[in-house]
């Protein structure tokens, strides 16, 4: 069966609710017909204004006494405290961190003391202007501030019993199944192929992800022809049961990203990520418009704003937003929502630091849309922790997501203690 955009929706399942009731689970090819774009802002406008945190489930203030970052070698932990003793703990994006941290301390870090928790989504969109911050938007500013959200949620868990996705809605997906990503760029095809077999039997995943062309590199592939030899070798390789995702990393202009995708219909492919550079924005519709493979998007997208515009012009059929770089749960599930109200699914991308699988775990537990497979790069083993409600292993391509208090682990205190406050 050729891929089609109608396919990937079916094979996802998700049973969302349509634009008005007259869309189905099957078909945004509909919508572009019978919707203005007027109207399309409209319902998307709507999906996002809607509240995400159960607040209802914390009735007393949460002050926040404290707000700290603290760090040990290359790895950052945040832990929040309240007036009454409830704290929270996250683990920041240390590839990020490393970096960003005074951004965190000088920018981020003052603003949070004092504030009532429950208010968190107001304070958000305040910590936004405070300063100036949206100076900041991208990775500078949402890495830092998702770091923080995800202590305070943390923290909310604890205080009541729930996981983190019990906090922000009601669990749809206790278990994920998987992908196993991968990138090989620099090896030749038959070098990659090899590594990309290995991969998929350590999870025994149901479907896979590779890298094509060398990342925002002008039509250039490493080495030369790489891709269009990788290409058909992956499915020869692992048979017309493999479900087989590939990522440019915006590698392409327009015309070699068209070709590069017709090939991957070719060998029924079943989506195509980041075809152009992610903030071509009018080039990647126009892939979009070109192929019948469904286009993913979203993993750099640092702005609502862009990510609407893209949902809104079909320009993605998959939107991908970061747990990190998108500053957080919220802010993503306000994406998820828009993505559900045109009948798209969400497979969010995940940052391979600290535990950002995690992040996302819980985020796809709580969104119905999530798409069928999710990224998978195995666990941090080097911070210590104990989960008692999840092996955290592929367990025939499934993974189980916790389901203990916030996070749903425990790290080793000896380990936190080890971690000083990183000053202003």
């Amino acid at each position: 069966m050729k891929p089609t955009r109608r396919n990937f929706l079916k094979q996802s399942a998700m049973g969302v609710a349509a634009l008005s009731g007259a869309i189905g689970t099957t078909g945004f090819s509909l919508q572009k017909h019978q919707f203005s774009m007027e109207e399309k802002y409209a319902v998307l406008d709507e999906a996002a204004a809607k509240p995400v945190l159960k607040t209802s489930l914390f009735p007393e203030p949460m002050i926040i006494h404290s707000l700290e970052l603290l760090r040990y070698k290359d790895n950052f932990i945040c832990r929040v405290r309240t007036n009454d003793g409830h704290e929270g703990i996250s683990v920041g994006n240390n590839m990020q961190l490393i970096s960003l941290y005074p951004i965190f301390t000088h920018r981020l870090q003052p603003f949070f003391i004092g504030k009532d928790a429950r208010n968190l989504e107001a304070l958000l969109d305040e910590v936004y202007v405070y300063q100036s911050n949206y100076k900041l938007q991208n990775l500078a500013l949402w890495v830092p501030l998702a770091t923080i959200e995800f202590a305070i949620l943390d923290l909310f868990g604890k205080s009541t019993q729930k996981s983190m996705g019990e906090v922000i809605g009601e669990i749809h997906n206790p278990q994920v199944a998987v992908y196993r990503a991968n990138n090989y760029r620099g090896k030749s095809a038959e070098e990659s192929i090899e590594k990309i077999v290995q991969n998929v039997a350590e999870t025994n995943a149901k479907a896979l992800k590779f890298k094509v062309g060398g990342r925002m590199s002008h039509d250039a592939d490493y080495p030369a022809d790489r891709s269009d030899k990788l290409i058909p070798l992956v499915r020869k390789t692992f048979g017309d049961n493999m479900v087989i995702y590939a990522d440019s990393n915006g590698s392409y202009g327009v015309e070699e990203a068209i070709r590069i995708g017709k090939l991957m219909e070719e060998q029924r492919f079943d989506f195509y990520e980041e075809p152009v550079p992610f903030d071509w924005y009018d080039e990647t519709r126009q892939v979009a418009q070109a192929l019948n493979i469904p286009i993913a998007g979203g993993e750099q997208e640092p702005s609502m704003r862009n990510i609407r515009w893209l949902i809104a012009n079909d320009a993605v059929q998959i939107v991908q937003p970061d747990m990190f770089y998108f500053g957080g749960m919220i802010r993503s599930v306000k994406v998820a929502r828009m993505a559900q109200s045109q009948g798209l699914p969400c497979v969010p991308h995940i940052s391979g630091s600290g535990l950002g699988y995690l992040y996302m775990m819980h985020f796809i537990s709580t969104i119905p849309n999530a798409g069928p497979y999710h990224e998978f790069k195995g666990f941090n083993s080097e911070i210590p922790f104990e989960c008692l409600t999840s092996t955290l292993t592929s367990e025939n391509g499934v993974v189980t997501v916790p389901s203990g208090p916030g996070l749903g682990i425990e790290i080793d205190p000896d380990f936190i203690n080890k971690h000083e406050p990183v000053k202003a």
